[in-house]
């Protein structure tokens, strides 16, 4: 199988591309001008890059007549909750208007489409883990414009895959676990005066998933996903984040007092969400990695050379 994976530059990509070069399928990917940089250079003679950017419908049109793959994995987006509130506007030529530019490119190719479990709302505790068969609710200008996109993905006959929250090597310090194993590392090089942690909302539950376990479901679905289905990518159990953080703590062996920083707080933040994935477990798919697996990786890719992961 030839996947083009759109962004693929970014957290997910990478790990997508070498799941699927080991699964022996062909890959070609897309970025963005100003972030040429594939991080995975083992993978570059392996890899066909493309530079196109998802506002400009002939670029992909070019692209996917150059790669003509089997198969599109729309990763390319704005992903950042907080953010949104900001940029309102430039998610939603983003993620909608470029969605809709790369499914009229793909041709009526199979193409999966990166959703998010934030299109379900607020969403309470006693009627979850949540179905693919609920209702959305956006509560966000992010979850909104992914909402939006899902409806054209759906129209267009693409797989819709509504990923909880992968958590693994590559992710960027503006999301809450890799941010707090920033801080860590931080510390344990010397580089702050006093030992703090600033931290955003710690009592919200998330439903967190190994970034392997989420790139094997990627895959899974460009190969088996049924055409206008909707599938979450979830593991089935939520952790609070202060716990995820204590783990993260007990893993570094860093010593930091943890202190509540309004910066980090959101405008809106969702206390739980919790997903079932019964139809991409019946595909197949089970997650093979727990929290602390994700965790460990996590820190392994961020701490200071000398200060080595404890394992019990």
């Amino acid at each position: 199988m030839h996947v083009l994976v759109t962004g693929i530059s970014g957290f997910i990509g990478p790990r997508l591309a070498r799941h699927l070069l080991e699964r022996g399928d062909r890959v070609s990917g897309t970025y963005l001008k100003g972030h040429p940089e594939f991080p995975a250079p083992e993978m570059n003679d392996e890899v066909r890059l493309f530079e196109a950017d998802l506002q400009d419908g002939a670029a992909l049109e070019k692209v996917v007549r150059e790669a003509a793959p089997d198969a599109i994995i729309h990763l390319a987006g704005l992903s950042h909750v907080a953010e949104s509130w900001k940029q309102m506007p430039e998610y939603f030529r983003v993620n909608v208007l470029g969605t809709d530019n790369l499914l009229a490119a793909a041709g009526g190719r199979p193409v999966v489409f990166a959703s998010s479990a934030e299109v379900y709302g607020l969403v309470p505790e006693e009627e979850q883990p949540i179905g693919e068969e609920r209702v959305v609710d956006p509560r966000t200008p992010y979850a909104l414009t992914k909402a939006a996109a899902e409806r054209l993905a759906l129209l267009r006959g693409a797989v819709v895959a509504r990923s909880f929250n992968q958590v693994g090597p590559g992710q960027s310090p503006r999301f809450a676990l890799p941010a707090f194993a920033e801080q860590l590392a931080a510390i344990a090089r010397g580089e702050q005066k006093e030992p703090v942690l600033r931290v955003g909302n710690l009592s919200a539950r998330r439903d967190f998933l190994h970034v392997d376990d989420g790139v094997a479901a990627f895959r899974l679905l460009a190969e088996r996903g049924e055409r206008g289905g909707v599938y979450n990518i979830a593991s089935g159990r939520a952790f609070s984040i202060a716990e995820a953080l204590e783990r993260l703590m007990a893993l570094s062996g860093v010593d930091a007092r943890v202190e509540p920083a309004p910066e980090r707080m959101r405008p809106v933040d969702l206390p739980l969400l919790l997903g079932r994935a019964r139809p991409l477990r019946e595909l197949g798919w089970e997650p093979r990695r727990t929290l602390d697996d994700a965790l460990f990786d996590l820190w392994t890719a961020i701490r200071p050379a000398e200060v080595v992961p404890e394992i019990e």
